[in-house]
């Protein structure tokens, strides 16, 4: 990496971190300056102003969550053939990754912009908007694979069912972080698998000795 790569590495990491911790109001590009180390001049020579430098860290943490979905649902798909099998182990592996986070997840800029988003302009804005449709559409097409198989016990919107997805995820970030208990949202993650499984797994039936049936619990595909 150059040294002018680095340097604009180096401003965004420390963006990221300050804007998480105090928002994008809170985090001034002074503060910025002074802890990279650079001089103001070498700060605009990367970002004309503060709404770049939001534009260039939004899009740099939507990329990098595409990644890591990309990575671990195609992970769990090449492990397994079945559509809700590799949903459930693609939830459990990340799960797993959000657990091995030291500190807990830091924050999601995706809903930081939202709840400042009168500091930008509409493009910003407008990327925001579709970073969660994209989401969107990704929990979506994995679940309308699933239900060409699984039939849901209950009457569901593919769309408002994706959109869970992300709230659980959303959420579980808020609670971890309000609750100070980093492991939450790696919890909220495995209940919103559990979720899955009642949804789309065959109830079970077992005959008792008199003949009639009990209902024991849901089945894991094959």
């Amino acid at each position: 990496m150059r040294k002018g790569e680095e340097t604009r590495t180096r401003i965004l990491d420390v963006a990221e971190a300050a804007v998480l911790q105090k928002g994008f109001g809170g985090t001034s590009i002074e503060e910025l300056i002074a802890e990279t180390g650079i001089t103001k001049s070498g700060f605009f020579y990367h970002f004309r102003d503060k709404n770049e430098l939001a534009k260039a860290l939004l899009n740099r943490y939507i990329e990098n969550d595409e990644r890591i979905y990309d990575e671990i649902f195609s992970r769990a798909r090449d492990l397994v053939d079945d559509p809700l099998q590799s949903f459930l182990l693609g939830l459990k592996l990340l799960s797993e990754l959000l657990s091995d986070l030291p500190n807990g997840h830091p924050g999601c800029l995706v809903a930081t912009v939202c709840y400042y988003e009168r500091l930008f302009d509409r493009e910003i804005q407008e990327t925001n908007r579709n970073a969660v449709l994209a989401w969107r559409r990704r929990f979506g097409r994995m679940l309308r694979e699933i239900m060409a198989i699984y039939p849901p016990r209950e009457p569901v919107n593919v769309d408002q069912l994706a959109d869970m997805v992300s709230s659980v995820l959303e959420g579980g970030i808020v609670l971890s972080k309000t609750l100070k208990e980093p492991n939450t949202l790696a919890e909220q993650v495995l209940m919103l698998r559990t979720f899955v499984k009642m949804l789309f797994l065959p109830v079970v039936e077992m005959p008792r000795a008199s003949g009639d049936s009990t209902f024991l619990g849901s089945a894991e595909p094959h």
